[in-house]
């Protein structure tokens, strides 16, 4: 297996106009490819963000999320993803239930420069292994795609993460090797990383609806 120090592992120069339009559209968002109940994250959701992912089984397989997790660190991490998006460089999306509680979130690293970006996040535990996580992956990508302009979409997931592994390679990611991540408080966590290019996606989604055409 091939590794690599850092993702995304494929980058092509994007130019500085195309750069600039990434930017403007990741900063422009508020709403997320679910609708009015995902929305980006403010500092004041730090409470029922905490809540959320003090769930093992919510942020166990996780490396970008704070150790140890704490409410100072998780309002620290919205923090970093507000200033991200200022910069046109990353969101934090919350998916909400109907009790104002958090269902799901979805982190986004982007690279303008690559037009590249990953996504990384989780459902809780009571919507998991219902198929919800690859259709909500599956839309999220489609949005990063069309929304936000990009040409790549990667992701990462532990080499014992089975779950994220054949979800991924159902949505049709390549395998691209893999990296080491480091976790917040430094330590290491060896991981796969998978790859979609904007053609390869477009493609996948044409062949899709012929199939359903046909049948």
């Amino acid at each position: 297996m091939t590794e690599h120090t850092s993702i995304p592992i494929t980058r092509i120069d994007a130019s500085p106009e195309r750069a600039a339009d990434i930017r403007k559209a990741v900063l422009s968002i508020q709403i997320g490819p679910s609708g009015p109940e995902q929305r980006v994250a403010s500092l004041e959701d730090a409470a029922a963000f905490y809540d959320f992912l003090v769930d093992p089984r919510v942020h166990a397989a996780i490396y970008s999320l704070p150790r140890p997790l704490t409410l100072a660190a998780t309002h620290a991490f919205i923090s970093k993803y507000v200033e991200a998006q200022r910069r046109g460089e990353g969101l934090l999306l919350l998916t909400w239930d109907d009790q104002d509680r958090v269902a799901s979130y979805s982190s986004l690293e982007i690279w303008p420069e690559w037009a590249a970006g990953e996504l990384t996040g989780a459902l809780h535990p009571d919507r998991q292994s219902q198929g919800a996580g690859g259709t909500g992956a599956a839309s999220t990508f489609e949005w990063m795609f069309d929304v936000l302009k990009l040409d790549l979409v990667c992701a990462t997931a532990a080499l014992d993460n089975q779950r994220t592994a054949k979800m991924l390679d159902r949505i049709g990611f390549a395998r691209k090797g893999e990296i080491t991540c480091f976790r917040p408080d430094g330590t290491e966590r060896p991981s796969r990383v998978w790859e979609m290019t904007r053609q390869a996606w477009s493609e996948a989604e044409a062949a899709r609806v012929a199939g359903q055409t046909t049948r």
